[in-house]
């Protein structure tokens, strides 16, 4: 199994700006030293603690000081910027990793977001597939595209010019495109089974139950059995909070404290998702009833701690629960503790996968 990395970010919106960017990258650095596969960040122009507003903007600041990791937008929120401008966009990030980016897209979550870019009222699940759709055409065609939407139109041909080059996109380093994936949060997701079927990845959020995550296995085998495609689960990333501590006390302390950063994560994705009519997410049987789902309730279920041993057995245990991903994504969170938020890094990357990867060696070899 690989390990990857994964943050909103989500700060307490009262920390200073230049700090959370700071030490977001830290994070993506020691992630890179440390050997994780890749690592993804998420972008959101309208809120105060998610504070990265350009994912490729921030990925660009990482170009030229990680050496092998591989880094991806998660995710670039495609109705609210023209497909034009992100295919650019990305064909240049893809150049300066030299193949290292990871093409992370979806409709985008955040509802003020949506109504700043003027989307609120619109179809964005439309929107998104045409503009991921007139990306790709515009990567695999030549000038002058002649590209018509329903929401975009997309043409050089009244200015082409191929003799200066004038009217032409450049075109992604990896062809015919980065490899792209999709960020998924609702239980059995047609976007799941959308995705499989275009031969895209897949990320489970971190804040779903395990019985929704296990329903995005069951919609990835159908997308891939009415594509007739091979099954492949190095397609399906799972994310996780999780917190790994030297002892077990220093885990339970610090994950589990209702005003510490695991806490306040979920407190604020709460309310977001909730105000939003989404409880569902949260709960772990369709007819459990709104008022059952607490913040307690939430952080219980849905944050793995504990000692290095402990938390690759809950690894172990969770796979067994929801599928067998590939690819376990760490979720970031605030570095309340920077210490203990670079070891529990540390831990995860040097014990807790190595424990994970013999356990699953051993069950693989007994059912063999």
């Amino acid at each position: 199994m690989k390990l990857s990395y994964f943050t909103m970010p989500l700060h307490p919106k009262n920390r200073n700006y230049l700090e959370t960017l700071n030490e977001d990258r830290e994070a993506f650095l020691l992630a890179d030293r440390l050997g994780y596969y890749e690592a993804f960040v998420g972008e959101h122009v309208t809120d105060q603690a998610e504070t990265v507003t350009s994912s490729l903007m921030f990925l660009a600041s990482l170009a030229y000081q990680t050496k092998n990791i591989k880094l991806g937008s998660g995710t670039v929120n495609l109705p609210n910027a023209h497909p034009a401008a992100v295919a650019a966009q990305v064909a240049m990030i893809d150049h300066m990793l030299e193949g290292r980016f990871i093409f992370g897209i979806s409709p985008g979550g955040l509802l003020s977001d949506a109504e700043v870019f003027g989307n609120l009222d619109r179809d964005r699940k439309a929107m998104f597939a045409e503009s991921i759709q007139q990306i790709l055409q515009i990567w695999k065609n030549d000038p002058p595209y002649d590209l018509k939407g329903d929401f975009w139109d997309i043409s050089t041909q009244r200015t082409l010019d191929e003799e200066i080059g004038q009217g032409i996109f450049i075109k992604p380093y990896q062809r015919p495109s980065p490899p792209i994936m999709v960020a998924c949060m609702s239980p059995f997701s047609e976007s799941v089974k959308a995705a499989a079927i275009n031969g895209w990845s897949i990320i489970s959020a971190n804040f779903l139950q395990p019985i929704w995550v296990a329903s995005h296995w069951e919609m990835l085998c159908k997308g891939w059995s009415e594509a007739n495609m091979e099954f492949v689960p190095q397609d399906w990333r799972v994310a996780k909070s999780i917190f790994v501590a030297d002892d077990e006390k220093t885990a339970l302390k610090y994950a589990m404290d209702p005003k510490g950063p695991y806490g306040h994560y979920y407190a604020s994705l709460m309310k977001k998702l909730i105000g939003n009519g989404r409880p569902d997410l949260f709960k772990d049987r369709r007819d459990m009833p709104d008022s059952d789902v607490t913040h307690d309730f939430v952080m219980r279920k849905l944050i793995i701690y504990g000692t290095s041993e402990q938390v690759a057995e809950k690894i172990v245990n969770f796979r067994k629960e929801v599928g067998n991903f590939e690819t376990l994504v760490y979720a970031g969170h605030d570095w309340g503790n920077p210490e203990l938020s670079r070891r529990s890094m540390e831990l995860m990357a040097q014990e807790v996968m190595p424990l994970v990867n013999n356990a699953l060696y051993a069950d693989h070899n007994m059912t063999v």
